[in-house]
Formats: structure tokens, C-alpha cells, sequence
């Protein structure tokens, strides 16, 4: 490089090339290059020189064109992987499950939030959609029904029981009275602080309206579709009011969700009770007993339809009814007489078309049948005409003289009224009991009349509401029992009746263990009739054994579930003979 100097010439290398600044006017300086015989001078600004050619210019543009184009498609190849890159396990999330993180772009974070909630929303929605929540669903049969079970604030009902469980129990499982609380306490904040679609008057304030609390907490339904959730139903009613709160409930497997809320009035809800009868005016007496103190007494919101078969025992039958009606002053009650041979499913179709005022809830009954008041209330609240039908599971009372072996004679009748599993079942293989509006019971076309004799018409009817689109709600409830009555399977029966009829004999005589103490009656009194011989004096060792079997009957009364405990029924006419022997 050539160093310049100001005011003197500047030398190179080269001696024949010699380079001197000339002062020029405005600030320049023109430097000259001597070589040879010719010259060139070039000007020059002090602080930096002109680029004399247009060359670069052009180069420099076209440099950053493709800088800047390069950038746009690395921009756009990011855009695109960023959107279709699927989401690693470590960053993804189930819908409903919100991420946290920090806040770093506000306007971003809100929307993934919102964007979370909607697909949570829509979730749970789709849920309550799949599940038979708001409309029935078709069935094939009635083996597809998932039953509800019932419960109060202090006990469950339950169908399944196993070995180990039983009809009627408290909750023992913490996560069970957990959720039942739960659910308790969410159907009081939906009734306590209504929102618009619930159908309250906006103009009533938090002081004008009527607050519940969990004493007002009257029952419930509960059932689980395993591959969508757990569905509510719940009854609130005021100790003082004939209003009811009925409040649906459904948890999809997640937080539970409201489905509606609204209040239902059954102060004006008549029911017509239909019962068909053929002879057994005795049954029919009891019947009677149990209906005045519930319907007359109590529930007075009810009437009667007799239908009989034949002519024998029907004197009988309205001579107790015009007593009742004498001593009670009740006259809401009808007898329609049929001449024929009994036939159940026609004598309840003839009882239904036999009302001529409209619309009215019927209860499907039998004389054996023993119901409480707050059945009926039931009965009103889960049958609705053109949505639902109550399909309730009766309590079937074993035989008394199996049970209460051990006593003298049985206890009253209302004295039996409990559930346990010595002393009844739930009978879940039977649909006869009903409760269902006229109008539904006329357009699905009522029984099948060509069933004679025992059994299928209830079968037959309830197949054609679950091929419909009413619900079918199907449950144990607490208030309805089946007395224990002796049956006799006609020869006439068919092949299929006939085993209907045999199977519900056997499964109404007693339970289980009361069942296998008879087949090993022999067996056991054999092995207590070696006990006494082993001693030297039998009488005494008579009135030892007596004492022992009391012993068992205590341990009966007192509720234990000791399995030598249910022979004592069995044993009865031992320990009577062994009283003779002493």
C-alpha cells in the first residue's frame, strides 16, 4: 500500500512512478500520478471516495433481493412444521385438563385457555348426548336395562348384592358416601342459586325464596353406563309443602354437570290402582287394610279399580268394599266384573280402559302387594306421560314360616317389612309392578291378550316400551313389598310358564342358607342326636340342646350373620321334640 503524505511527493518502489497532492477549492485534493511521458489525476474527498461505477450498486441490491427471499422461505418452512408437527406425550393433554404455564404472551394464553374450555365443554356435552339421560333408548331386551339403585340420606337399596352385601345397607365405602354427599349437596346448589334456563322469576330476590337444605333431601336414583358416566336423579321436598324439586345430574366421568333443574307439583296427581283378582278374599281383606291406611289416611289422592274374575267370592269382595266406604266416607273406587276365567293382563287392560276422565297415572298392583305413601309420591315423580315409565323392583318376602321358625308364629305383617337377606329379595326377574300414564299404556297397545294363564304379559309389556322411545326408569324402591303367598303351577301352563312358574316358587320360599339348612335337615339332626346319646343322661342333654338352639335364635334376632344361626328355622320341630324328650 502507498502511503500518502500531504506537501511532499510520495514515493513507491517503482522510481519512474511518483504520486503528489494537488489543493484544490472545496475541501478536495487532486492526486497525480506521473509515469513515463503521460499523467492521470484523480479527485478525491478527504473523508472517503466516490464508487465510480454502477456495477456494485446493482451487485449490492441483488445480494440483499436473495437475502431477503431466503429469510421469507425459512419463515414459511417454520410456519409449516410448527402446524403440522403432532404434539409429543410430555405436551399434550386429555380435553377438559388445563395446561399451566407461564404467562408469557397474554393475548395467546387467553385463547388456549378458551380454546381448552370449549373442547371441555363439548366433551362433556357429547357425553350427556350418548347417554339415556334426557330420552330412552331402543333395546333388544330386557336384559340390556342398566337398573338404577336408590338411596335416602341414610341407606342405599341396592340390586347386585353378591355374597357379602346386602338389600339394604348403609354405605360402608368412604369414595360411596363421598359421592353420594356430594351429589347431595350439588342438587342443593343448583336449587339454592338458580340460574335463567332453570325457570325461577327473576324478580324473586335471595330473601323471598325458599332455601333447602339436606334434611329436605327426600330420595334418589343413581346408575353408571360404564363407557359414558354416572346419571343423578334427585327429590328435595319442604317438610310443610307438596311441591317437589327434582334436579338430574350426570357425571361423565369427570366434573358433574347440570342437566336441568325444575320444580314438580304432584299435589293434583290421581292415581288409579288397578288390581286384578280371582277368588283369595282373604288376601283381598289385607289388601284393603294396607290401602285404607295408606291411600284413605294419608295419601287421599287415589283411586281404586277392582277387577274381578267370576262369580265366586264376588259378594264377598264389594261387601268390603262398601265397608270401607262406610267407615271411611271413601268412594273413589270401581269393580268391574268379568264373568270368565282369570286372565291378569286382561283384567288390568280392562281396569285401564275403564277409566273414562282423561289423562291419569296408573299403578299396576297386586292383592299381595303392600305399598307406603312415599311409594306413591315415587311412583308420580319418575312417571311422566310421553317421556318415562316407573318400572319400581319389589322387596319379595321369603315364607314366613321358614323365616320365623323359631317364634310360636310370625310376627304382623308390618313387622316383616324389612330388607334383609333372610327375609326377602329383590325381585328383579319380575315387571308386573308399574307405574305408567293411561295415554302411553294405549299407544304402545297394552298387554298381549292372547297370554293365558300364569306369567309373560308383564314381560310382554315392558319389551314393548323398551323397543320405544320412553325411558324405562328401573329400580329398587324401599316402600313397595310382595307378601309371600303359596303358589301352585298348573299342569295347564306351558312348557315356558310352567318353568317361570316352578323358578319363581323356589326363589320366593327362602333364601340360600335357610334353603341348604332344609336339604341338610336330616344330616344336621343326625349329628345333634349323637351329641346327646354321648352323654349319660339324654334328658338332660335334651334341654341342653334346646337352650343351645335358643342360644341361635337370639343370635337371629340380634341380626348376626352367623352361618349356624339360619338352621335354627330349620331346626324347629327338633328342638320341639327334644322339649318332649326332656
Amino acid at each position: 500500500m502507498v502511503r500518502l503524505d500531504s506537501g511532499s511527493p510520495r514515493s513507491t518502489k517503482d522510481s519512474s512512478l511518483e504520486i503528489f497532492p494537488v489543493a484544490v477549492s472545496g475541501g478536495q485534493e487532486r492526486f497525480c500520478k506521473l509515469q513515463s511521458s503521460s499523467h492521470e489525476c484523480l479527485l478525491v474527498q478527504k473523508n472517503n471516495m466516490r464508487m465510480p461505477r454502477r456495477g456494485l450498486v446493482i451487485q449490492a441490491r441483488t445480494r440483499w433481493l436473495l437475502v431477503g427471499l431466503a429469510l421469507l422461505f425459512s419463515l414459511i418452512l417454520l410456519m409449516y412444521l410448527l402446524e403440522c408437527a403432532p404434539q409429543t406425550d410430555g405436551n399434550g393433554s386429555l380435553p377438559g385438563v388445563e395446561k399451566k404455564s407461564p404467562k408469557v404472551n397474554g393475548m395467546n394464553y387467553q385463547g388456549t385457555k378458551e380454546q381448552t374450555s370449549n373442547d371441555l365443554l363439548e366433551f362433556l356435552h357429547s357425553q350427556i348426548d350418548k347417554a339415556e339421560v334426557s330420552v330412552g333408548a331402543k333395546l333388544p331386551s330386557e336384559y340390556g336395562v342398566i337398573p338404577f339403585e336408590s338411596f335416602t340420606s341414610m341407606k342405599v337399596f341396592q340390586l347386585e348384592m353378591g355374597l357379602t352385601r346386602h338389600p339394604e345397607e348403609k354405605p360402608v365405602r368412604k369414595d360411596k358416601r363421598d359421592e353420594l354427599v356430594e351429589v347431595i349437596e350439588a342438587g342443593l346448589e343448583v336449587i339454592n342459586n338458580p340460574d335463567e334456563e332453570d325457570g325461577q322469576d327473576e324478580d324473586d330476590g335471595v330473601g323471598d325464596r325458599q332455601l333447602y337444605s339436606e334434611n329436605d333431601f327426600i330420595e334418589g336414583y343413581y346408575r353408571t353406563e360404564r363407557d359414558k358416566g354416572t346419571q343423578y336423579e334427585l327429590f328435595y321436598k319442604k317438610m310443610d309443602g307438596m311441591e317437589y324439586r327434582h334436579v338430574t345430574l350426570f357425571r361423565p366421568f369427570g366434573p358433574l354437570m347440570k342437566v336441568k333443574s325444575e320444580t314438580v307439583d304432584i299435589s293434583r296427581s290421581i292415581i288409579n290402582v288397578i288390581v286384578p283378582l280371582a277368588g283369595r278374599t282373604e288376601a283381598f281383606a289385607q289388601f284393603m287394610q294396607n290401602f285404607r291406611d295408606v291411600c284413605i289416611h294419608q295419601d287421599k289422592r287415589v283411586h281404586l279399580t277392582v277387577v274381578y274374575f267370576g262369580q265366586d267370592g264376588l259378594s264377598e269382595v264389594k261387601s268390603i268394599l262398601e265397608s270401607v266406604a262406610r267407615e271411611t266416607d271413601f268412594h273413589n273406587y270401581t269393580l268391574v266384573s268379568l264373568n270368565e276365567e282369570f286372565n291378569r293382563g286382561r283384567g288390568l287392560d280392562m281396569g285401564a280402559r275403564a277409566w273414562e276422565k282423561g289423562e291419569v297415572l296408573m299403578f299396576f298392583c297386586d292383592v299381595d302387594v303392600y305399598f307406603t305413601a312415599e311409594f306413591l309420591n315415587s311412583c308420580r315423580l319418575n312417571a311422566e306421560p310421553g317421556k318415562k315409565v316407573f318400572y319400581p323392583v319389589v322387596f319379595s318376602l321369603y315364607n314366613p314360616a321358614i323365616v320365623y321358625a323359631n317364634q310360636d308364629i310370625p310376627p304382623p305383617v308390618e313387622q316383616q317389612l324389612v330388607h334383609k337377606k333372610d327375609s326377602g329379595f329383590w325381585r328383579d326377574f319380575g315387571f308386573g309392578m308399574t307405574c305408567q300414564y293411561r295415554t302411553d299404556f294405549l299407544t304402545v297397545g297394552g298387554f298381549d291378550l292372547e297370554v293365558k294363564g300364569w306369567g309373560g304379559e308383564d314381560v310382554h309389556l315392558y319389551r314393548k316400551y323398551l323397543h320405544g322411545e320412553l325411558m324405562v326408569v328401573r329400580t329398587p324402591v324401599p316402600g313397595l313389598f310382595h307378601l309371600w303367598h303359596e303358589k301352585h303351577c298348573a299342569d295347564e301352563l306351558t312348557p315356558e310358564q310352567y318353568r317361570m312358574c316352578i323358578q319363581s316358587k323356589a326363589m320366593n320360599e327362602a333364601s340360600h342358607s335357610h334353603l341348604g339348612m332344609l336339604v341338610f335337615r336330616d344330616e344336621i339332626e343326625a349329628h345333634l342326636r349323637k351329641q346327646a346319646y354321648r352323654t349319660n343322661s339324654e334328658p338332660a342333654v335334651g334341654v341342653d340342646l334346646v337352650q343351645e338352639v335358643d342360644v341361635f335364635d337370639e343370635e337371629v334376632e340380634d341380626g348376626d350373620d352367623d352361618f349356624l344361626a339360619v338352621a335354627v328355622g330349620s331346626l324347629g320341630a327338633l328342638r320341639r321334640s327334644l322339649q318332649g324328650c326332656a
